[in-house]
């Protein structure tokens, strides 16, 4: 049956200590995702946000006013089975990420960007052993290749940080 015509069907959604993180459940029964997976999430604030969605609902379930929802959906059905490929595209995005790729002039912008984004390089150097690197304008950084694989291995390998 789809979401998409269903009526409610319980009374009250609830986040509950899980393997893994947290479920949400309707009444008694765990929430599922469309391919039948366990809804289990790392964070207990997600599956808070999830359970909030699911009491909101009203006699029909509108799945579009669920966006928490939809990306556990999201990250359970489609990127836990691809995971190396998924941590590859989002490591791969720091190749125009505009951490390291910043403007040049005017002097106020070089100024807020380097206030405003040098603390997240210090985050990815110390929390993430990802030493990046910025420059001004388009021209690739020497090394890039070898950081955006090392930055792939840290997403799968800190998977349930990511999730």
């Amino acid at each position: 049956m789809s979401l998409i015509s269903a009526k409610r069907f319980w009374t009250q959604a609830s986040t509950v200590p899980a393997p893994g993180g947290f479920a949400v459940h309707l009444d008694a029964r765990p929430l599922r995702t469309p391919a039948k997976a366990p809804l289990v999430v790392p964070v207990a604030p997600w599956a808070d946000a999830i359970a909030a969605e699911w009491d909101a609902q009203g006699e029909i379930i509108e799945p579009t006013s669920m966006p928490f929802t939809q990306m556990a959906n999201v990250a359970i059905d489609r990127v836990g089975l691809q995971r190396a490929e998924v941590a590859e595209m989002l490591a791969a995005y720091g190749a125009s990420d505009l951490l390291c790729y910043r403007a040049d002039q005017p002097q106020g912008l070089v100024a807020r960007q380097t206030d405003q984004w040098n603390p997240w390089l210090e985050w990815a150097k110390t929390t993430l052993d990802a030493p990046l690197r910025s420059t001004a304008g388009i021209v690739p950084i020497a090394g890039w290749a070898m950081l955006v694989a090392a930055t792939a291995g840290l997403v799968v390998m800190h998977r349930n940080r990511f999730l």
